[in-house]
């Protein structure tokens, strides 16, 4: 194996931890439409300081118009904003000024794909100090649907704290690791701020699977009862887990491998102990989707001091 190298260049910028990519002519950054040896990355991108991402694209293109609204930046006149990566047919990602807003699927296993790229994307622009926040929604357990969650620490199925993975045919493991600062940073403002809702700090359990994974009676398959899924949500509560999604453990333990700053803002959809389905109306459910935005940008407009 590779030994890891120092990651920070003299001013700052975050270096890979792969001396591959310094012996390529260019990097082709596949599932966002963008490369090194084509594009002057440095110039399109190096003035990014935060990376917001979500699930859909819809969402995230939202939130695109939502930070040009509320950073109030203008673009040339008969310009507006595009999808950069629209011909990857993959993933949708803005630009509005210092701010990424790009969307990363459902799962693991496609947050891994985008976050290996737009870290990459960011050692090629040469960006320096860059937050990444997961936006996203989830299952409360125990706590009222609608409710904000600031990860304090993602687990997996099992209750473990890192992910693993099977690098040439070997286990790995990578701790999933946030940053305590920018948690407690991000819980400051929420609980100041947000009145309009309540804002908590636990562990995130992370699962592979949104149906039984997660211990819903509801899926195509089920194999145990109403009584050991209640059993199984109490005990994981009593341990601190306040939510359930299925991606916070690899942004965790990408962020930290990389040497970034993340972390996870979700709302609560539903709360587990009550049931499985969400039948909350649609317009009370597109207002819950709107709070880790709003939190997001109340965050970034405070690091730009605005």
């Amino acid at each position: 194996m590779w030994e890891k190298e120092n990651i920070y260049s003299e001013d700052g910028c975050v270096l890979l931890q792969n001396p591959h990519i310094r012996e390529m002519e260019q990097d082709f950054l596949y599932h966002i439409s963008l490369c090194s040896g084509v594009q002057n990355l440095e110039e399109m991108f190096s003035d990014v300081k935060f990376v917001c991402m979500g699930g859909t694209p819809r969402r995230m293109e939202k939130f695109a118009h939502y930070v040009q609204q509320e950073l109030d930046i203008k673009l040339p006149t008969g310009s507006a904003l595009c999808d950069i990566s629209a011909r990857s047919y993959r993933y949708s990602m803005y630009k509005i000024g210092p701010v990424i807003s790009v969307s990363h699927g459902m799962g693991i296993p496609s947050l891994s794909i985008l976050l290996h790229e737009i870290i990459k994307l960011m050692y090629h622009a040469r960006c320096k100090d860059v937050t990444f926040l997961r936006l996203g929604t989830c299952g409360g357990i125990g706590i009222p649907a609608g409710s904000l969650v600031i990860t304090e620490e993602a687990v997996d199925g099992r209750m473990r704290n890192y992910l693993e993975l099977e690098i040439l045919g070997k286990p790995v493991q990578r701790p999933a690791i946030l940053d305590k600062d920018l948690a407690a940073e991000l819980k400051m403002i929420g609980d100041s701020e947000m009145t309009e809702c309540q804002t908590f700090f636990g562990k995130t359990m992370c699962t592979n699977d949104f149906y039984e994974g997660q211990g819903r009676l509801d899926g195509a398959f089920c194999d145990y009862t109403m009584t050991d899924k209640v059993a199984f949500l109490k005990e994981i509560h009593s341990k601190g887990v306040t939510n359930m999604e299925m991606e916070s453990l690899a942004f965790a333990a990408i962020c930290h491998h990389a040497r970034v700053k993340g972390a996870v803002i979700c709302v609560t959809l539903l709360n587990r102990l009550l049931g499985d389905q969400i039948s909350t109306p649609k317009e009370i459910m597109e207002e819950w989707q709107e709070r880790p935005q709003k939190l997001a940008i109340k965050f970034i407009k405070k690091r730009l001091n605005m």
